[in-house]
């Protein structure tokens, strides 16, 4: 299977349970997550690692020397550096974002933690991120896992969802709503001005 097609969230799923059940036996989780968390970073910032790891038409000798390299500067755990090698050896390492995001929940899951996902119209500051989850675990009364995504289209505020509830925050939101009140507002004028006449 070459990079470029589509990965089920059943294979993701797979390759995060297995990466998480080796990292518990060398009692590692933790590390292992930070190993993949900088991982993703470095993807997210850098559009030729991007392509290194999604496109099919990067060899697999090519993706298993930058990969190689990439860990050795960053000494990743011997167990990260094995794992980014079996992805490669099986033409997987575009699944790489998704199983990282997999590896987070099921690490969530293990530690009890709640998981909320926050999506704001720009990256929060650590002060910010920090005053946001003490807020949200203080309401919920519980320690949480939070995700950050950065959604320019909502203008402002935030959108949070935990599981299947989602609270709508967000300044487009706002103007939707403000839209539609003024649409029957003035409906309503048109209304009374035909009872006038």
């Amino acid at each position: 299977m070459t990079s470029s097609m589509p990965i089920s969230s059943v294979v993701l799923s797979r390759y995060a349970g297995a990466l998480i059940d080796l990292a518990e036996k060398d009692k590692a989780i933790e590390k292992i997550q930070k190993d993949l968390n900088d991982l993703r970073g470095m993807i997210d910032s850098s559009d030729d690692l991007h392509s290194l790891i999604s496109s099919p038409m990067v060899s697999k000798e090519n993706q298993e020397k930058a990969i190689a390299d990439i860990a050795k500067k960053a000494k990743f755990q011997k167990l990260t550096n094995n794992f980014l090698g079996v992805l490669v050896e099986n033409r997987r390492l575009a699944a790489l974002p998704g199983i990282i995001q997999a590896y987070d929940k099921l690490v969530a899951k293990r530690s009890g933690l709640i998981e909320v996902s926050v999506e704001t119209a720009e990256k929060l500051t650590a002060a910010q991120r920090k005053s946001v989850e003490k807020g949200i675990s203080s309401a919920l009364k519980a320690d949480i896992k939070l995700t950050e995504k950065v959604t320019p289209e909502i203008i402002g505020g935030m959108v949070v969802t935990i599981g299947s509830y989602m609270i709508d925050d967000s300044v487009r939101r706002k103007l939707e709503r403000l839209n539609v009140a003024l649409k029957g507002h003035s409906n309503q004028n048109t209304v009374n001005l035909k009872e006038v006449v």
